[in-house]
């Protein structure tokens, strides 16, 4: 947009330097070389004739010239040079140029620069801003997405002209800075009330609806937009497979991906795309099939690979690939998501190795071995990680998360709680995780028996006026999207759905299922039991939905946004072979296959 948005502004540019009666001829001729340069991406090429042109003559510089060296600083991606600049202006009688301050705010609010705070400082010096420096600022906002951001958003988009409203570029740029502020409803109420809806303000609002987690808001837009006959772009394209990605269902991505054109499929960006949505579903062979026919696979393509086969419980897959790879695309994130397909499948040795072969370890890469170890309970191997970690770095979090999470997958009690102390000492500012290091802890005590002190934790909790999130489990049936959560009663076909759930416990029961009571983490009400308490977790009335709407269904698809409990896994892989039905649930660490033979993908390691 920003590229487009200089386009525009350009022919102003060139008004103004035709007006500037301080232009010498030779100025002239200086811009349109550099402007050609620009224009034929020739960036560095620019900055060399803005040097040879420019040594020791600062006085002369005319605004066209200051402007062209900074859109290819911009370009570039070479704030010092562009800060150099910058400085240089301070004192020259172009330092308050609209127009460099309109290629400032450009640099300064360049996405990699990450100078938003510098961009929002620049506008505040500006008496009467227009449309051009209005949409920068409500880019550069948006790249900042602070509270204090969004409130300038607000007061901006209150003040500004009525006749700014109508502009195409301004209300997308408005809509983006809303979203990535955090205020979704104001940029949905926005939205709706534009008559002049462009396709960048679809793409922009499918990605806020994306971003909160909200695929079916984006699909259902999408399906607007071919009732209107909305022609849908590439980008459009790649809002709904991320849509589609995070529904998790192969059949609904089908069902869509035979409306994309076939021209797009050549695409960089629908083909990773492509691959995330069916390694999300499930269908690794689809994520593969696409991978293969790719000529050069990019840097992007291979890691998404990796992670498709990892997530998948492919880890040897995954490993064979990462060798595979071109050195030049290794970096942060190809480590974490080898190593975590590495700690899916139990593969230590494996992530020992690759771990050993990284020079620059950052927290991440740290946190995906600790995990690694952890998960396979070499806590003892885990900590002298921790130690060489803490050495020249602070305690990370997400590391000492990972030690609670392997603690919780072997029931020790002792290790939580002393893990969790540590955490409350290290992080006493960060509640958010401890709320879920607590529940966690909480989880642990229970597991091993102690409902007492597990009651105790949530209480406390209670008290505090924290809460857990709350565990969420979709699927889709016949083409409609459902969500469940911990014995739900609000579909309206629950008294089928609890029927179902019965006939379920049932069958499960006769073919030799004990339910374990360590997976409840609270004290059970009045009229419970064991078996009540178990059987509402929202992925079995999800299981049973699927069967009240389809009774002879051989294929189900789950998402839950928690961790799968032990309880419900032993039962979904008896489902799968009573019913003779494959199941598939995406959780919040890995999919799970759960086949007709009675096993799961996993191998009981998760």
């Amino acid at each position: 947009m920003l590229t487009k948005l200089l386009k525009y502004s350009s022919l102003p540019l060139v008004v103004a330097v035709k007006r500037s009666v301080t232009t010498s001829q030779s100025n002239f001729h200086l811009s349109n070389q550099m402007k050609l340069l620009n224009d034929n991406k020739q960036f560095k090429k620019t900055l060399e004739l803005f040097d040879k042109y420019t040594k020791n003559n600062t006085k002369t510089f005319s605004s066209y010239i200051i402007t062209q060296a900074l859109k290819a600083c911009t370009h570039l991606e070479d704030l010092e040079r562009g800060k150099t600049i910058h400085r240089r202006l301070i004192s020259s009688s172009t330092k308050d140029d609209l127009y460099i301050t309109t290629s400032l705010i450009h640099l300064y609010s360049y996405i990699k620069n990450k100078q938003a705070s510098k961009a929002i400082d620049l506008f505040n010096q500006i008496d009467k801003p227009d449309e051009i420096i209005i949409n920068l600022f409500f880019n550069a906002w948006a790249q900042s997405g602070t509270p204090e951001a969004l409130h300038l958003v607000k007061k901006v988009s209150n003040k500004i002209p009525k006749s700014f409203h109508s502009n195409s570029f301004i209300n997308t740029s408005l809509l983006d800075a809303l979203i990535k502020c955090g205020d979704i409803k104001q940029a949905e109420s926005l939205f709706d009330k534009t008559t002049n809806k462009t396709i960048e303000m679809y793409g922009a609002i499918m990605n806020g609806f994306n971003l909160e987690n909200n695929p079916i808001k984006t699909l259902n837009l999408f399906k607007k937009m071919k009732v209107d006959n909305v022609q849908g772009n590439i980008a459009i394209f790649r809002c709904v497979m991320k849509a589609l990605s995070q529904t998790g269902d192969y059949e609904l991505s089908q069902s869509i991906i035979k409306q994309v054109p076939n021209s797009f499929f050549v695409n960089n960006q629908i083909q990773y795309a492509l691959i995330d949505m069916w390694g999300k579903s499930g269908h690794v062979d689809l994520a593969k099939e696409i991978f293969e026919k790719l000529p050069q696979p990019n840097q992007v393509e291979y890691t998404n690979m990796i992670s498709c086969y990892g997530s998948n419980g492919m880890g040897a897959q995954a490993i064979e690939l990462y060798y595979k790879m071109p050195k030049a695309f290794l970096d942060e994130g190809t480590y974490v998501c080898i190593l975590n397909a590495c700690s899916h499948s139990g593969l230590v040795q494996d992530a020992r190795s690759i771990f050993k072969s990284i020079q620059m370890k950052t927290e991440k890469i740290y946190s995906a071995m600790i995990d690694c170890l952890s998960r396979a309970s070499l806590f003892e191997e885990a900590q002298k990680l921790i130690d060489e970690y803490e050495y020249d770095h602070s305690p990370s979090i997400v590391i000492y998360m990972a030690v609670l999470s392997g603690a919780r997958n072997i029931k020790n009690a002792g290790l939580s709680q002393k893990t969790y102390d540590c955490m409350k000492k290290l992080f006493s500012q960060s509640t958010n995780p401890l709320i879920s290091a607590a529940v966690l802890l909480a989880n642990t005590y229970a597991s091993s028996g102690d409902i007492e002190k597990a009651s105790d934790i949530r209480d406390e909790l209670h008290k505090s006026g924290q809460k857990k999130k709350m565990g969420l489990t979709s699927t889709v049936v016949n083409g409609e999207f459902y969500k469940f959560r911990a014995h739900d009663r609000s579909h309206p076909r629950s008294k089928e759905i609890y029927t179902e759930v019965k006939k379920l416990s049932a069958e499960l029961l006769q073919h030799g299922h004990q339910y374990d009571s360590s997976w409840i983490t609270r004290p059970l009400n009045g009229d419970e039991t064991v078996e009540s308490a178990l059987c509402g977790h929202s992925e079995r009335l999800a299981i049973a939905w699927d069967f009240v709407a389809n009774p002879n269904a051989s294929r189900i698809q789950l998402t839950n946004n928690l961790r799968l409990c032990g309880d419900c896994h032993r039962a979904t892989k008896l489902i799968a072979a009573i019913r003779k039905c494959k199941i598939i649930v995406r959780d919040a660490n890995r999919i799970h296959h759960f086949s007709t033979d009675g096993k799961c993908s996993c191998n009981d390691y998760f």
